[in-house]
């Protein structure tokens, strides 16, 4: 791919990054009326469905009129699992984490994907690994970790179920996204992030009325906003632009780059929720930058 087609593919991997790191927000701000992770994710997911099966639906039929091949059953139907065995597992990890930490404590820890990222690629799918890789991850998480440890102490026994959980969901985000990258070159990056999410989604919404009742969903008008936030602002828009920017610059890169979106979580944790930022953790996010900013440099270079 040319120089231009990396730089939009950084542009919308950083965007939708932006977008991703408002979700943490969101949530905790939902917490705070009610601390039930299922009840925030089928909210979410109640906004986010429409939206994923209506532009699906679009797309399949703009290449019918374009006399394009319909997809395979066989294609469509591995894009719905890689969504619910990769993404809905994801999502309900990371918000039950999300009841015992904080904002930027689960943005951190999440982050960690990338990691996982490299290695399962390496061991299932023959990647190679570059001394290059080492340094830049090296270096990035030489940051995350130095805040990490600055926030940890004195959580106790909830804290560490809540890393646990995140550290569970960013395993199977890895998974997830080493799994989408063929199926976006199958599908293109619309086509996949419709029906994977739409999987994803009918998942999260089965959990939910298995275990809760439907009176269950009636919440106040405030709390509508912050799921609708959460669905919309946090869920539809950054998907779309992330596995875009990922059939750009593929699913390495994007976790490369993604790991920015610790810092804005960060920011906007202080700003919103109050959230303390100590110099210890101005220090490791000077870190983080450096480590992505070096592997974009060098990848925009090829």
């Amino acid at each position: 791919m040319d120089r231009r087609g990396l730089t939009t593919g950084y542009a919308m991997a950083l965007a939708g990054a932006a977008l991703f790191s408002s979700k943490a927000i969101f949530v905790k701000l939902a917490y705070v009326e009610n601390s039930d992770a299922l009840l925030i994710l089928a909210w979410r997911m109640i906004f986010s469905l429409p939206f994923f099966a209506a532009v699906g639906i679009a797309v399949l039929v703009r290449d019918r009129r374009q006399g394009k091949p319909r997809p395979r059953g066989s294609t469509l139907f591995r894009a719905l699992a890689v969504g619910v065995v990769g993404y809905y597992i994801a999502m309900i990890l990371d918000f039950e984490g999300l009841v015992y930490v904080t904002a930027s404590l689960e943005r951190l820890a999440l982050f960690t994907y990338p990691m996982f990222l490299l290695f399962i690629a390496a061991a299932f799918f023959g990647s190679p690994l570059k001394p290059a890789d080492f340094v830049a991850v090296g270096v990035s998480y030489a940051g995350l970790a130095l805040v990490f440890l600055a926030d940890f102490g004195g959580g106790g026994e909830n804290l560490t179920l809540g890393i646990a959980l995140v550290l569970a969901s960013a395993l199977a985000f890895a998974v997830y996204q080493l799994l989408a990258t063929r199926l976006i070159g199958e599908l293109g990056s619309v086509l996949f992030t419709s029906v994977a999410l739409s999987g994803a989604a009918i998942a999260s919404l089965v959990h939910f009325f298995l275990l809760r009742q439907p009176g269950h969903l009636v919440v106040s008008p405030h709390y509508l906003w912050l799921a609708a936030a959460t669905g919309l602002v946090a869920t539809v828009v950054p998907s779309f632009l992330v596995n875009a920017g990922m059939g750009r610059i593929g699913a390495q890169s994007t976790a490369m780059i993604s790991t920015l979106s610790p810092l804005l979580t960060i920011a906007l944790a202080v700003a919103v929720l109050g959230e303390r930022f100590a110099l210890v953790d101005a220090f490791g996010t000077a870190l983080v930058v450096g480590g992505v900013g070096y592997h974009t440099w060098r990848d925009l270079k090829r």
